[in-house]
């Protein structure tokens, strides 16, 4: 697909859920209790259609995509697409401890995991929940999964956050991951 100034299109990003299980300061998510996400069966089919079209690049995103108990099956089935290369997912990280080793072995290749702080007072107060460490243990097992590349996404606010950019610098100079 090419855009009308010319560039090819073939990245696609696809919300598989409203849902988040954060409560984000900065963040309009809402935690919708109604179920009306699209069925994986329904993802696959709009996705092999964007194949068909030329896109070889997805990343899987919500809300948070990790709540969705059937991710892994999403994953598989998306990364199955003839054309699809590369299949990337960002989360907030809580839940990411456990699903890491999953989702490689479904074809995720790449990890953004959104982190504002490395203070855990901080954490808290942004997100609504006492569970940076968690975030970091869903790190370190994305590391040993080979999940590559990890990249932090950060939200630096004047007057709340905007001291962590150095620490985040070093976590990732540590760790040979990204920081955006």
């Amino acid at each position: 697909m090419i855009d009308g100034y010319g560039r090819e299109i073939n990245y696609l990003r696809v919300s598989v859920t409203k849902r988040c299980n954060l409560n984000c300061t900065y963040c309009g998510v809402q935690n919708e209790k109604e179920n009306n996400e699209l069925t994986a069966e329904e993802l696959e089919k709009i996705v092999r259609a964007f194949a068909l079209c030329g896109v070889t690049k997805v990343r899987l995103t919500g809300g948070e995509p990790l709540v969705r108990r059937d991710i892994c099956d999403i994953a598989a089935r998306i990364s199955r697409i003839e054309g699809i290369k590369k299949l990337a997912l960002t989360t907030n990280g809580v839940l990411l401890k456990d699903y890491a080793v999953k989702l490689k072995e479904s074809g995720v290749t790449a990890v953004n995991i959104s982190l504002d702080t490395t203070d855990r007072e901080q954490f808290r107060e942004i997100t609504g929940f006492d569970g940076l460490h968690r975030v970091f243990e869903g790190i370190d097992e994305c590391e040993k999964a080979g999940l590559s590349p990890i990249r932090l996404n950060a939200v630096l606010t004047k007057g709340k956050n905007e001291n962590e950019a150095e620490k985040l610098i070093e976590i990732a100079k540590k760790r040979k991951i990204d920081v955006r």
